[in-house]
């Protein structure tokens, strides 16, 4: 139960009271909006960098030229996932999971719009390919093993691109924080009376502590937050055959 008279914790008023301290917060987001307009349109402006489309990268279908990624379209947007290397489902990394759950449903919406999505990442196919349909991924996958950059490269990337023909472009990529754009919950969290609940954010004095980043990202078998040994990426749970299992298997290399 919240403790609502606790010093430092936010006032209790009434609803014209709690509707003019809205609007004035209103007044800021919305500035807010228009930068993040005004930063998408500098994006949109920024130079462009022209690489080999005809690489090969390895799906379903075998190797295949990075141009068939765009799937006849003229824009691309790759999630580069990272990879353990020999670890089984449980160990694969929670971070890449937490984003490439959230971008199954806006691939139907990129498609329509004209933009193809596609989940690279720089794991052996053979372990990839498993891995894809035990998570019950529709959105295409390939692996980028040795492939240099800008169609592989470093993992944990939003990357961009546009087709010309035969020509292949790199427009934007980002990283870290970047990335939360693709994470919907993140936005939804953030609107929450305790946020994401992270030690490194801002709380009124008497609200829940925080804790590590991301501790949330993977859970037990009951759904409760743990990185402990038997845990798993959450969406992992939903998954047919899905077991506490007491190691993560992460003895190979991580990309």
């Amino acid at each position: 139960m919240v403790n609502t008279e606790a010093a430092g914790r936010p006032a209790v008023v009434d609803l014209a009271t709690w509707q003019a301290a809205r609007d004035e917060l209103l007044v800021r987001e919305k500035a807010h909006t228009r930068a993040s307009d005004a930063l998408a349109a500098e994006r949109r402006r920024l130079p462009m960098v022209e690489f080999d489309g005809s690489v090969k990268v390895v799906g379903t279908d075998g190797p295949v030229p990075f141009l068939d990624l765009f799937r006849g379209r003229d824009e691309l947007v790759t999630y580069k996932h990272m990879w353990w290397d020999g670890a089984p489902h449980q160990g694969q990394c929670e971070g890449c999971t937490y984003a490439a759950w959230h971008i199954q449903a806006a691939t139907p919406y990129l498609n329509a719009r004209g933009v193809s999505l596609a989940v690279v990442t720089v794991g052996a196919w053979d372990e990839v390919g498993p891995f894809v349909e035990f998570m019950g991924y529709t959105n295409p996958w390939y692996s980028v093993q040795g492939v240099e950059g800008p169609a592989g490269g470093d993992m944990g990337y939003v990357t961009s691109y546009l087709r010309d023909g035969d020509r292949v472009f790199m427009t934007y990529s980002t990283t870290g924080r970047g990335t939360e754009v693709i994470s919907g919950s993140f936005a939804l969290l953030d609107m929450t009376p305790y946020g994401r609940r992270e030690a490194w954010q801002d709380y009124p004095e008497g609200w829940p502590e925080g804790n590590q980043a991301c501790w949330y990202w993977r859970a037990d078998v009951d759904g409760n937050a743990t990185w402990g040994p038997t845990g798993r990426p959450v969406p992992q749970w939903s998954r047919p055959g899905a077991t506490a299992e007491e190691t993560l298997g992460r003895k190979g290399h991580h990309h």
